[in-house]
């Protein structure tokens, strides 16, 4: 995690995060060192199976590295996006991110007694997460801002950072970063080794993403395009000028946002997109739409029993019309069944 990231007043909190996250920075490391270039003996992506998505993927990076290709990309070019959740890390019962925001609901719930009646908060405090669910990324937004609405941006970071690590998934009784498809570390890591520069591309927010995805996925908080809110600067006290959440909602990173937000804060296309959703459909084909040779993939979710199986009919992570899109433009599908061997780190072990 970079240093500028990290607030003071995180303290008590970073190191559990640390010991739980040793397993992801473990495997990430594995992936680095198999994807190597010159480690011609080694396969740099071992959790997939062999096939056409896997083969695809390889192709195209040899193809636009290699000098004296016909498709050479020059290194500076090299942009590779990926969505977060569902896509990097499992998305279901309901969204992580409206887990977080339903816990900070219930431990200000006493304090708002308002929210018994007002949506989405009404939810929250019901346990409606099939209204929650459905709510989309302007919702969750929404919450996020009324509960954090006058901390500072230090103090919004610890609170992320405790609660990544003390909560855990209903399912898998493990915490929210145990949670990231060893399959896709295995990929940035591959990427990168190629001088890639890995960004994520998420309709999460930022704030949310930025204190643990250096150390989980390798990818730095400048790297981090996501929903946001209004800031504004204050300077409580002399010479210590704070960031202040407040209660509105400034950018959507989801949809049609998703390549606003790469334009906006990345300034290049990318060559490379991975996504999952109806979400990420703009964003493939923003990377589709650039010349020269381009890599658009979609996870599809086909493994009820290692994770979960869902796509068109989804309240979250519904893969429908980027699902059609897919098959008429010959976009590279990762069904999750078939083509990976494992799907978490810790079944490595």
């Amino acid at each position: 995690m970079s240093n500028d990231n990290a607030p003071a007043a995180a303290g008590h909190g970073r190191r559990p995060l640390l010991r739980r996250t040793v397993l992801g920075a473990s495997a990430l490391l594995l992936a680095q060192g198999a994807a190597r270039p010159g480690a011609a003996q080694g396969d740099p992506l071992p959790s997939w199976n062999a096939g056409a998505t896997k083969q695809a993927i390889v192709d195209f990076v040899t193809r636009v590295t290699s000098p004296g290709s016909r498709e050479f990309v020059d290194i500076p070019q090299r942009i590779a996006c990926f969505d977060n959740d569902g896509t990097l890390w499992t998305e279901q019962p309901i969204y992580f991110q409206v887990i977080f925001a339903m816990d900070r609901v219930k431990a200000q719930a006493e304090r708002h007694p308002e929210w018994k009646t007002l949506e989405p908060f009404r939810w929250v405090l019901e346990g409606d997460r099939a209204a929650l669910a459905a709510m989309g990324e302007k919702g969750i937004l929404q919450i996020m801002a009324a509960t954090h609405a006058g901390m500072t941006t230090e103090e919004f970071t610890a609170t992320v950072v405790e609660w990544i690590a003390a909560a855990r998934h209903p399912r898998f009784d493990r915490p929210y970063t145990d949670l990231v498809y060893q399959p896709m570390i295995e990929l940035l890591a591959f990427l990168r080794a190629h001088h890639f520069k890995t960004f994520i591309v998420s309709g999460g927010g930022i704030d949310f993403m930025r204190p643990w995805t250096d150390r989980t996925y390798g990818i730095p908080p400048e790297q981090v395009v996501g929903s946001s809110g209004v800031t504004k600067y204050e300077m409580p006290s002399p010479d210590k000028p704070v960031l202040v959440k407040e209660a509105k909602v400034e950018f959507i990173d989801d949809g049609p946002g998703k390549p606003e937000g790469i334009n906006r804060f990345i300034g290049r296309r990318p060559i490379f997109s991975f996504g999952n959703s109806d979400g990420d459909q703009q964003m493939l084909e923003w990377t589709a739409a650039g010349a020269g040779a381009r890599f658009m993939g979609l996870v599809h979710h086909t493994d009820a029993v290692r994770e979960y199986a869902y796509d068109r009919n989804s309240p979250v992570g519904r893969l429908d019309k980027a699902w059609n899109e897919a098959i008429r433009r010959h976009w590279a599908l990762a069904d999750m069944k078939n083509d990976w061997k494992v799907i978490y780190p810790f079944e490595l072990k």
